[in-house]
């Protein structure tokens, strides 16, 4: 079963900006998350991106933002050609000064447990900066890499950032996080991987905690608190988002996929499944196919 992880080294360059087209892209693109940014800007047509089971279909002019590990996919429901950015960068590159500014990477977990998590832009929304000028300035500058262009690229990221949280800020959305240390965060880090390589086994979460040298109280706080869900719950995630790519992309029958995604058996699944889907697995694979 391919892993959903996508390794940070996967990206070729510290920033990667790059066209989409109808032309020279196959979708879909199956479920699958990474350790980077990714910015989806839409200049032409219309595309549908899945993040974590929230479904936004992004028209000309949206902006969608990708927080780190978060399980997306995209797709083309129409015939109409589509033309959009893709920008990706790591952002442990951004460097907020001011103290009472928020870690990002907690924020962003914590605004993606939102009902409506608050990541999909319009140009209307950005305040003293054009989005498309910003954006297509970010693009120039990876293509062309002048002297000293990352320097450049990474001040107008962080300046596309701060008007982001001014954003939220401005909506009335909490930026304030608790703080969770760089050992924790990289210990849960490496747990989560792990998940994601061996979500097809019995996965039990005091084994977990001891893989991070925490209490099974201690870990299942910071994993709560760093992913806003109990780790049982973000197993059952994973396996369940494997089981939909299986559905899609796959003929296999539903006992198939509920052992090869560490279910106990065709019922578990289909229970599971139909909580988080609000319909059974074989109605999910009628209904796209």
């Amino acid at each position: 079963m391919p892993d959903l992880f996508e390794y940070s080294d996967r990206l070729n360059a510290p920033v990667e900006a790059f066209y989409c087209t109808s032309e020279k892209m196959h979708l879909p693109v199956g479920a699958h998350w990474h350790y980077f940014v990714e910015i989806l800007y839409m200049e032409t047509g219309s595309v549908t991106v899945v993040c974590n089971g929230l479904t936004q279909q992004l028209m000309p002019g949206d902006m969608l933002f990708i927080p780190p590990q978060t399980v997306h996919s995209i797709s083309w429901l129409n015939d109409q050609p589509f033309r959009y950015k893709c920008i990706k960068y790591s952002p442990s590159r951004i460097r907020l000064v001011e103290d009472y500014l928020p870690n990002l990477n907690i924020l962003f977990n914590d605004l993606m447990q939102r009902e409506d998590p608050p990541f999909r832009f319009s140009v209307e929304d950005f305040d003293g900066i054009s989005l498309p000028d910003q954006l297509e300035a970010i693009f120039s500058e990876v293509q062309q890499r002048k002297y000293g262009y990352l320097t450049c690229i990474y001040s107008r990221l962080t300046e596309l950032t701060l008007q982001i949280l001014r954003i939220w800020y401005n909506r009335g959305i909490p930026l304030q996080t608790e703080p969770i240390t760089d050992a924790d965060t990289y210990s849960i880090q490496n747990v989560v991987i792990y998940i994601d390589k061996h979500s097809h086994e019995n996965l039990l979460v005091d084994d977990l905690a001891k893989m991070c040298n925490m209490s099974y109280s201690y870990f299942a706080k910071v994993f709560h608190r760093q992913y806003g869900q109990s780790c049982k719950q973000y197993i059952e995630f994973i396996r369940l988002t494997k089981a939909e790519n299986l559905l899609l992309f796959t003929d296999h029958d539903l006992s198939a996929i509920a052992e090869e995604t560490g279910f106990s058996d065709c019922s578990h699944l289909i229970r599971c499944f139909k909580r988080l889907y609000h319909i059974t697995p074989k109605q999910y694979r009628l209904f796209h196919r």
